[in-house]
């Protein structure tokens, strides 16, 4: 659910705020934050990117009127005219800011953006508001999947304390409502890529009425994820497979991944080596050889670009927070258990959720690595929280009939494939769009030119 290719473009980026739970939130009278207006202040072209207006929009911490405080959150807006109306681009996680990547964005997609006023912000929880735990973030990066021991994890959660139930996507919904009143938009067209596809599907799913066209790019379900990541489990072999196709490989590389599993013991750090390939480089270049040498007893060049895969992932909060990270899907994901649930309850019910799988929804992989990867046990030790009081759209409902474009990489492992085809199912106008030998955040990453070409005939509404 990451977007880590895109990271890279941001490394001049200034730094965040520093110590676990020093997010930008301010404590006010709850009646007098949940009753102010929505708008923008201390408008300001966006340093280093002068095509952008950057503002700061005032939200409730809480929702619910539970608790005092409002969060600061940056907004950037296009300085253009705007006869197709605002395009609010949600970027990914959770946990990335949107504001560093306005340049990008309106650069790589700019045929596909005429007329609209591009709009960015950052989630709350992310950019310079970052929840920032350092012993986390050194860990785990830009990683969705690297295994952290639960102490960091549980540290991390601690530090942030109570706040941290107020950081999830219902609140994040409620933040682009109050976006939406603020840029004075009768309707938003939503751009969401892997995490904030999910942003996008929730705000459609709770405000239909404010959305005009949607693209959903590299396809998060709407009822979340599933923690034992099964899809990117048993979908590795057709993919690999499918390069194997290209490079006529010779032999059967998903037989090679479960041998270097049951051999190796490995499988959670191969699988997170796979997935973020398929972000970075969905050629998969030299990973067959090294599978398959591993396969027969050699795996030194395997262990090698294992271990260049986790040096590739690090990142600073301020690209993406893992604090805010694990804060929303320990809420979110497809969870066996409620997320106020005691902790010594977790592993048994997560093993029994594994032993429930067959098999062959988990080959080439196993039943550890399905428990045993780091999305699945950075929850575990997660403490006890009670969601925030936030009314949510239901997660079971189908997407409003608005116009829809479903974007997936056919090698992408982050969101795999049939993410997008059971959301499409959903989606009662929605085209999917399913991209050869493309991974992850397919409309600004596939080297196919009819990529972006679809895109802009569908925003122009041809």
């Amino acid at each position: 659910m990451r977007a880590r290719g895109v990271i890279v473009a941001v490394l001049g980026l200034t730094a965040g705020l520093t110590g676990c739970g020093a997010h930008h939130h301010t404590a006010v009278n709850r009646t007098r934050a949940l009753s102010r207006r929505a708008l923008l202040t201390s408008a300001h072209p966006c340093p280093t990117q002068r095509r952008f207006t950057c503002s700061t929009l005032q939200v409730p911490l809480d929702y619910g009127g539970q608790a005092n405080g409002t969060v600061a959150l940056a907004v950037g807006a296009a300085n253009v005219a705007a006869p197709r109306g605002v395009l609010l681009f949600l970027a990914g996680g959770p946990g990335q800011p949107g504001i560093p990547f306005l340049t990008l964005i309106h650069t790589r997609l700019r045929g596909a953006l005429a007329g609209y006023r591009l709009v960015m912000f950052d989630q709350r929880g992310t950019g310079a508001g970052a929840l920032d735990c350092p012993a986390l973030q050194a860990a785990a990066g830009a990683s969705d999947l690297t295994v952290v021991p639960a102490a960091i994890v549980a540290a991390c959660a601690r530090s942030i304390g109570a706040a941290r139930r107020y950081y999830s996507t219902p609140e994040t919904v409620a933040d682009i409502e109050q976006l939406r009143t603020a840029l004075g938009a009768r309707q938003l067209t939503l751009d969401g890529v892997s995490y904030g596809s999910y942003v996008a599907e929730r705000y459609a799913l709770k405000y239909p009425a404010h959305v005009a066209r949607i693209v959903l790019d590299s396809v998060v379900p709407q009822e979340g994820a599933d923690p034992l990541y099964r899809a990117a489990l048993s979908g590795s072999g057709r993919v690999l497979r499918s390069v194997c196709i290209a490079e006529r490989c010779g032999w059967n590389p998903a037989a090679d991944v479960a041998a270097v599993v049951d051999h190796l013991h490995d499988g959670p750090a191969l699988l997170n080596a796979l997935v973020a390939e398929s972000v970075v480089a969905p050629g998969y270049p030299r990973v067959l050889d090294a599978l398959h040498a591993a396969a027969a007893g050699h795996p030194g060049t395997l262990n090698a670009w294992l271990a260049a895969a986790r040096r590739g992932e690090a990142a600073p909060a301020r690209f993406l927070s893992q604090g805010l990270h694990e804060s929303t899907l320990c809420l979110e994901l497809a969870w066996p258990w409620e997320p106020a649930a005691p902790s010594a309850q977790r592993a048994a019910t997560l093993a029994a959720l594994a032993a429930a799988a067959p098999e062959s929804a988990l080959y080439p992989f196993d039943r550890h690595t399905a428990t045993g990867n780091g999305l699945a046990q950075g929850c575990l030790g997660w403490p006890p929280t009670r969601p925030a009081d936030v009314p949510d759209g239901a997660a079971t409902a189908k997407l409003p009939p608005v116009p829809i474009l479903l974007l997936s990489g056919e090698r992408d492992l982050s969101t795999p494939l049939v993410w997008a085809r059971a959301e499409a199912a959903r989606a009662p106008d929605g085209q999917l769009l399913e991209v050869p030998d493309a991974g992850h955040s397919v409309q600004l990453r596939a080297r196919d030119p009819g990529v972006r070409r679809s895109l802009a005939r569908f925003l122009s509404g041809v």
